[in-house]
Order: structure tokens, then C-alpha cells, then sequence
């Protein structure tokens, strides 16, 4: 009997899990996508600078052994082993890859879905580009990777920034990789406010925990992330954040015919901790679905899904970028690459992070020729 497989989500956990599984297997794979192109998540920040993104369709980077379907995912119901949708009905399912990925937690400061722009989707991206065009004050929230690199990709384009972080900013980098930061900071005439939470976004900029205020054209959140809600609706055991709470093969504690990947999954790593919500993390966790699935069709138990960090790279501008490399459990090592060959790394990673997606074994992802993500 063919097996149904069903993998909602095409960020890149979602689309190399169906890649992997369509190609590997004689299943009938269907991916369940709201938009029709993938995107390339880790560039919104250029696209709310204003930069044009490219995509290529979603049936290309999933290949053609695996059906793509159009449309909002309204609810999973494990029960039934049904997932209903807005193009028509429901779609059955033996197994189930959820890759849901993460959304902007923009309830979690007062006044911040109101008045501020995010870039947690291509949706965001494209409605902070528009605010931003003719921004010359901006405030960016958080002071980790994402508000990093919306903050330096922005001052680039000659505006007024201001970074706003509850802690230090790159907390989690090396004392060289803060040092190489701040004197970023200071060449691209970055304040940053260290320190200082935010109580309440205001449509004219913040107010701050200790009442003072700071103005802004605009307010972009560059922190603050949650899971997306379907899991929790599911009824899937899930953590704090709304990520599935799965075993060591990606399995659903709660639903074991449902696995998850990616920023959907609260996978523990070498550290005890959860691992971050993360490209590196997605990945390979989406190979690993895909070889639990595979593995599951041929009536063998999943490998464990192991999984260590090897570096952390943020793009500062597009001639400038910060190479951290980092222990397995994410902790960074002392020695930092900087300027222009880090920023050639990271272009490199990232174009990689795309070939990947496409194809997890062979392929090159490029994009002449192919539509403009977001206009």
C-alpha cells in the first residue's frame, strides 16, 4: 500500500524533509504551503532594506515526485489524520511532517503589533519596506542576530538607527565578536541603547521601562519569537513557546504519527538546553525527519537525531559580516573572522543553506531568471 505523507510547512525543514522523502521513497508526498514560492527566510532583512529577493517556485525546489498544494492550513486533526486547508477540504495523512516554522511574537510587548514592523515573515518584510522607504529615524528591538543584522543592514542605506536591547547586545558571541560589533556600531553611526526594556511601543517610537522616551519614524522588532500556533490547536504536546515537544527521532511525544523539524520542534541538544530557532538547526533536523519517515515506510525504528553548532554567522551590511565560531552546545569560541572575507562566508552559507533546501544531496540553487520575492 502507498503511504500519504504530508508535510506542512515549506521553510527549509519542511521542503527538505519532502524533497528527501519523495526522492528516497515511493510515497505519495504532499506539501501544504501557504505561498508559492519558497523564501529564504534568513535575507528578510535585506528585503526590509529595500534589496530585491529572489524565489523560485515551490514544485522546483521540492522536485517533482512531490505534489505542492496552495493554501492556508486552517487545522490538523491527528484523530482523523486529516489536515484541513483553504484550497478545498481536507488531505488525508499516515505520517505527518510538521515544519510550521516560527512567527513574530508581536504580543509580547504592549503596543508592538499596533505600531511596530517585524521581519518574522515575508509579509512583515515586504510592509516594514514600505514604512521604512522614506524612514530617516528608526528604532530596532533586540539586541541578538536577527536585530543585529536589520540594524546594520539598514544604517547602511544612510538612516538614522538606534539598536534597543533589554541585555547586552551579542550576548552570546565571544569578547572579539563584541568588540568587532561595537566598532561596526560606531562606523556606521549605530546608538545603541544596552540595558533598557522596552515597556510599551508607541506609534510615535518606545517608552522604556524606567519611563523615558525614545522617537522613531519607524519601529522594527528584531527579537521575540514563537511557534506558530497550529501544533497547540493540534492538541500536540507542546513547550511554552508552542514547539511540539518531540523524542529523539522527531516524534510527537503525544501524536508519535506526527514528527517535526525545524523551528517547530523543541529538540534538546548536546547542552540540556533547547536548540535555537535557527536555519543550522533546520536543516539537518528536516534530513532527520525525512530519515525517521524513510525509516518508518521500511519498518525500521529512526536514527536519533543528533546535532551539534559549528558557527554563528551575522551579516553586517553587505561588505561586512561577523564569523563566530561556536562549541556543540552553541558557546562561543574565542577566535572571530571579520569584514569582507566573513561577509563572503556568510553569502556562501547562505546561498548553501538555499542549494540545500532545493536539494539536500546534489544541486545548485540559482536565480537567474527567477521572480522577484515580495513585489
Amino acid at each position: 500500500m502507498t503511504r500519504r505523507i504530508v508535510v506542512v510547512g515549506a521553510g527549509y525543514a519542511g521542503v527538505v524533509a519532502a524533497h528527501r522523502i519523495a526522492a528516497r521513497s515511493a510515497a505519495r508526498v504532499t506539501v501544504l504551503n501557504e505561498r508559492e514560492h519558497f523564501v529564504e527566510r534568513v535575507r528578510l532583512h535585506q528585503c526590509a532594506a529595500g534589496q530585491q529577493l529572489r524565489a523560485r517556485r515551490l514544485g522546483e525546489v521540492v522536485g517533482p515526485r512531490a505534489e505542492v498544494l496552495v493554501g492556508r492550513v486552517a487545522a490538523i486533526e491527528p484523530e482523523a489524520r486529516n489536515v484541513r486547508w483553504s484550497g478545498g477540504g481536507a488531505v488525508g495523512y499516515d505520517l505527518l511532517v510538521l515544519a510550521t516554522g516560527s512567527v513574530p511574537d508581536v504580543g509580547r510587548i504592549p503596543g508592538a503589533a499596533e505600531n511596530a514592523c517585524h521581519i518574522g515573515d515575508l509579509d512583515g518584510a515586504v510592509r516594514a519596506r514600505g514604512a521604512l522607504a522614506a524612514a530617516r529615524e528608526v528604532l530596532v528591538l533586540g539586541g541578538g542576530l536577527t536585530g543585529i543584522e536589520a540594524a546594520t543592514e539598514l544604517a547602511t542605506e544612510r538612516r538614522s538607527v538606534r539598536l534597543v536591547s533589554a541585555g547586552p547586545v551579542g550576548a552570546d558571541l565571544s569578547a572579539r565578536g563584541r568588540e568587532h560589533l561595537a566598532r561596526v556600531f560606531a562606523r556606521r553611526g549605530i546608538r545603541v541603547h544596552e540595558g533598557r526594556a522596552v515597556r510599551r511601543v508607541r506609534a510615535d517610537g518606545v517608552e522604556l521601562a524606567d519611563g523615558a522616551r525614545l522617537s522613531a519614524d519607524v519601529v522594527l522588532l528584531g527579537a521575540g519569537f514563537t511557534a506558530a500556533p497550529l501544533a497547540a490547536a493540534a492538541g500536540l504536546a507542546v513547550d511554552s513557546t508552542g514547539r511540539a515537544l518531540v523524542d529523539a527521532g522527531l516524534r510527537s511525544i503525544s501524536h508519535p504519527e506526527i514528527h517535526a523539524a525545524g523551528d517547530a520542534a523543541h529538540v534538546v541538544g548536546s547542552g540540556g538546553e533547547p536548540l535555537r530557532m535557527a536555519c543550522a538547526v533546520s536543516i539537518p533536523a528536516g534530513r532527520a525527519a525525512a530519515d525517521a519517515v524513510l525509516a518508518r515506510i521500511a519498518g525500521r525504528p529512526p536514527e536519533p537525531f543528533r546535532f551539534g553548532f559549528l558557527l554563528q554567522c551575522i551579516s553586517l551590511g553587505r561588505r561586512d559580516a561577523l564569523v563566530q565560531p561556536v562549541r556543540p552546545d552553541d558557546s562561543p569560541r574565542e577566535l572571530v573572522l571579520t569584514g569582507r572575507p566573513a561577509a563572503v562566508v556568510k553569502e556562501t552559507i547562505v546561498r548553501g543553506a538555499a542549494t540545500a533546501a532545493r536539494n539536500p544531496v546534489l544541486s545548485a540553487f540559482g536565480a537567474t531568471g527567477a521572480p522577484v520575492l515580495g513585489s
